[in-house]
Formats: structure tokens, sequence, C-alpha cells
């Protein structure tokens, strides 16, 4: 089930927010994952976020700064199981547009957003980690009849 995040659900989605990001990105130390980890509890509550739960245990999220996707996140026992697409297909049927950043070095996560169909808008640097990053955009086709 998906559904908004809600007050409760912080200190969970914040611990699988450091478990993912460590376990994902290999090539950033985890020092800076653990030193942030502190900032993005704050932050959850004011972003639109969204959880999968199933058996009443949240196993990933996704959090979104009006059509700009923060991060999709699943913790890893659940990882490959399909709730990273209906995280992300349950916005897109709200959202019109999405954007989001995407470290090069995170290769699968890059082919995942391009087989859901976003582009590759261009290519930063990220300030806080110097690591390379897309730009990727996603929008809705409108219905031909």
């Amino acid at each position: 089930m998906i559904r908004k995040m809600e007050d409760e659900d912080i200190d969970k989605a914040a611990k699988i927010w450091l478990d993912t990001n460590v376990q994902t990105h290999h090539f950033i130390p985890e020092k800076y994952w653990k030193d942030n980890y502190e900032a993005v509890k704050t932050m959850l509550p004011l972003a639109e976020v969204y959880v999968y739960e199933a058996g009443n245990s949240i196993q990933g999220f996704i959090g979104l700064d009006e059509d700009y996707i923060a991060g999709i996140f699943v913790q890893g026992k659940a990882q490959s199981c399909g709730i990273g697409k209906r995280l992300l297909d349950f916005v897109k049927s709200r959202k019109k547009q999405l954007s989001l950043n995407v470290y090069l070095k995170n290769v699968r996560a890059v082919s995942f957003y391009e087989r859901e169909g976003f582009k590759i808008l261009r290519e930063n640097i990220d300030q806080g980690t110097g690591e390379r990053e897309y730009v990727m955009i996603w929008e809705k086709r409108a219905n031909r009849i």
C-alpha cells in the first residue's frame, strides 16, 4: 500500500534513507551520509513523501519537492521487488512532469530511470560530494485521440 508519510514514520524513513545511500553509493564516504542524517530527518516532514507499506512495515518511500524527486529509497531486502517502480508510477499519475538528479556512478539507478521514460537533460557536479550527476526529466505524454 502507498500512503502519505505520517510523523511516526520519520525515524523509519530516515533509517531507510541512510542505509540505502550507504549501500548504493559506495563511491561516496559513509561519513557524508551519516553527517547529513539529522538534516534529512528535519527535512522529511517538510517534503511531500509517500511510503510503501507492506504488513505494517515501511519498505520504501519517495520524496518530492513539487515536481522534483529528491529520491526513491527502498530498504535492502525489498529492493528489486518492484517497490521503486510502484512509488514512481504513483507520483507519475499525479504529476505532468518530474525531474531528478542521479549520480553517473549509480548505473543501476540511471538504467531504472531511463527504462521509466526519463531523459538525460544535462550533466552537473554535485556540490556536496563532488560527484558527477545527471539531471533527468520525465514528461507525461498527452493522450492522442
